[in-house]
């Protein structure tokens, strides 16, 4: 199938990862269904991108919009084949023992639920058609613990272990699934929980870009059909790994 006969769906695509993931798709001739819940930036890009672009104002934490959202495409948007998971939350920056308890839910509501939500509404068309692809846009804590993570690292550990639970489910079908996991990249992401002290955070060069992540969804869905990458970690240059962490005994 040509990429000018393929239409992504991309949640969260308001900012980073999702906006420039639906920018680089556009360019390369797909149709695109941007979704998110400011609908000023998803209209104002939409605008940039013709007819390509379809704005669709959602919340993928509402199972209920979500279906509704799918179901009320237009014709020419319908026939979903490409689905990129990508909103995603990390609420509060606190120890597990000092967290609220409405942080840990809404960030299990966006990253775990909306994801199950849009696959559960989208997948049985590609099934039915026998054609499309599954990105989910994880991240290095599923399998790298850090402190004040824990419910944001479970929540990519679920994305892993989903992902790869699609591959099985999915044996025999021409639809691929993949988790890409990235390390630190410089978007709205660490503001929205930290605020102004992501100002410092990521005030250091050759941190990954939200373009970067798009390039490498365009990479999975441009590889020939025989070629699944399942989960694929990134880091940008300045991040590596920490040495197991030694309390201070008093």
């Amino acid at each position: 199938m040509s990429k000018s006969d393929q239409i992504a769906l991309i949640t969260g695509a308001t900012s980073g990862i999702g906006a420039a993931a639906a920018r680089r798709l556009v360019a390369e001739g797909y149709k695109v269904v941007a979704t998110g819940r400011r609908e000023d930036r998803l209209k104002s890009f939409a605008a940039e991108c013709g007819g390509a672009c379809l704005p669709v104002t959602l919340d993928v934490t509402d199972a209920a919009a979500v279906q509704k959202a799918v179901a009320d495409l237009p014709d020419d948007f319908k026939a979903i084949t490409v689905l990129i998971n990508n909103a995603g939350v990390s609420l509060g920056n606190a120890p597990v023992h000092q967290a609220k308890l409405a942080d840990w839910m809404s960030t299990v509501g966006t990253n775990i639920h909306g994801m199950l939500y849009c696959t559960h509404a989208i997948l049985p068309g590609m099934v039915e058609r026998d054609f499309g692809d599954i990105i989910n846009i994880g991240s290095i804590g599923a399998t790298h613990p850090y402190p004040r993570n824990a419910v944001y690292g479970g929540t990519k550990a679920f994305m892993r272990q989903f992902t790869m639970s699609l591959r099985a489910d999915l044996l025999g079908a021409n639809i691929r699934a993949a988790c890409i996991e990235p390390g630190i990249i410089e978007t709205e992401f660490a503001y929205i929980r930290m605020g102004e002290a992501a100002r410092a955070f990521y005030d250091r060069p050759n941190l990954l870009k939200a373009e970067d992540i798009a390039e490498l969804i365009h990479v999975q869905l441009s590889l020939p059909r025989r070629v699944n990458i399942d989960a694929m970690e990134v880091m940008p240059l300045v991040q590596s790994y920490g040495y197991p962490t030694l309390a201070k005994v008093k």
